[in-house]
């Protein structure tokens, strides 16, 4: 089995301290090791440095090399612009399938927090012993503790099988993410999990599938897999990459499958995706509040303030997400936390371009 871990995202919700030339996967949110670094610490027992691969994009590479020294560069795939991940998983398949045609790929992304590594690979090795025979994909479900509308949702469908004590599952549907209303509905009904965005399959199986729902992103990884090892790969894989569809594994494939079994996670799962997920990981004051710089909090509630050099002051305010990185200040509704990017594309329309 081979992990590929997935680390070029923008992590554009986690401005202004996510910033372009080192987002969020590279930063470290819970702790003193980077999101990526936790993501490779989760591996060990499992495999070893020689079977971890990470997709990401070419302006980051020597982030990965800083971070994860134990890779061997090859081990670097490197896009040279966004094609979400369906072409990121198909590009690493393609490295892998050079290498071992009859691999078992485990995709899994670079910012999500586990916290209980024994039950993650118990898990990962129950959906590799399903994948080996090359007919079905795994993905991982998290049951969900709250109405989450910043989350995918897997409808859960037939039950398969029991294995080493770990339920499995058929997939009914996949679903993107809700209303406030739907999500109710979901968590009522006791057969939607989060989707986690963890994949376990043959790299051939994932081909084949690519094949068959995205022809045009089929095209391309079979121009770049016939490059490989030329002294044009990399001009070859520039060249290609850019015309390749942007399309995501759910939309693009998961959501047309039949061949996709789901197993319910039993560890605790995070994808940290915005500051108010941060909330999750902090000691909050009697009223809510939390303060990760100096300052203080006057007739406030709910609030979450970050500011590791200038004190805040707040007063009379409720429900607001405040972070200072000394040259932007953000100040955002706790509800709408999951809409940052929208800050973002505004930045970029008025010029400022240095501060994303």
């Amino acid at each position: 089995m081979y992990a590929v871990i997935m680390a070029g995202g923008r992590g554009e919700r986690f401005w202004p301290l996510s910033r372009r030339e080192k987002p969020k996967q590279f930063l470290p949110l819970l702790g003193h090791r980077s999101m990526l670094q936790l993501t490779a610490d989760r591996l060990k027992g499992l495999l070893g440095p020689e079977d971890i691969y990470v997709v990401t994009d070419i302006s980051y590479r020597e982030l990965v090399q800083e971070q994860l020294p134990q890779l061997d560069p090859s081990h670097i795939i490197c896009e040279y612009c966004g094609r979400d991940t369906a072409a990121a998983a198909g590009l690493a398949a393609v490295y892998i399938q050079g290498r071992d045609p009859q691999s078992i790929m485990l995709v899994l992304p670079a910012d999500h927090f586990i916290a209980d590594q024994e039950a993650f690979q118990k898990t990962i090795r129950v959906a590799a012993s399903l994948a080996e025979g090359g007919e079905w994909v795994l993905t991982i479900g998290i049951k969900p503790n709250r109405p989450e509308t910043g989350y995918g949702y897997i409808q859960q469908g037939e039950f398969r099988q029991k294995i080493e004590g770990i339920d499995v599952y058929k997939t009914q549907a996949f679903h993107e993410k809700p209303d406030q209303e739907t999500a109710l509905a979901y968590l009522a009904s006791n057969t939607y999990l989060w989707n986690s965005g963890i994949f376990v399959w043959r790299s051939d199986l994932f081909l084949d599938l690519i094949a068959r729902y995205l022809p045009q992103l089929d095209k391309g990884l079979h121009f770049i897999a016939r490059n490989l090892g030329s002294e044009m790969e990399q001009d070859i894989i520039k060249e290609v990459y850019e015309k390749l569809p942007k399309i995501s594994i759910d939309y693009g494939i998961m959501e047309k499958c039949n061949q996709v079994l789901v197993i319910p996670a039993f560890f605790a799962w995070d994808d940290v995706g915005s500051w108010a997920a941060l909330e999750r990981y902090r000691q909050a004051d009697p009223r809510g509040n939390i303060l990760e710089s100096k300052g203080v909090f006057v007739d406030t509630s709910q609030c979450m303030v970050y500011s590791p050099k200038r004190v805040v002051a707040t007063l009379g305010v409720e429900g607001l997400i405040i972070v200072d990185n000394q040259d932007s200040l953000l100040v955002c509704s706790k509800d709408r936390a999951q809409e940052i990017k929208q800050v973002v594309e505004a930045l970029k329309v008025a010029g400022y371009q240095d501060l994303i």
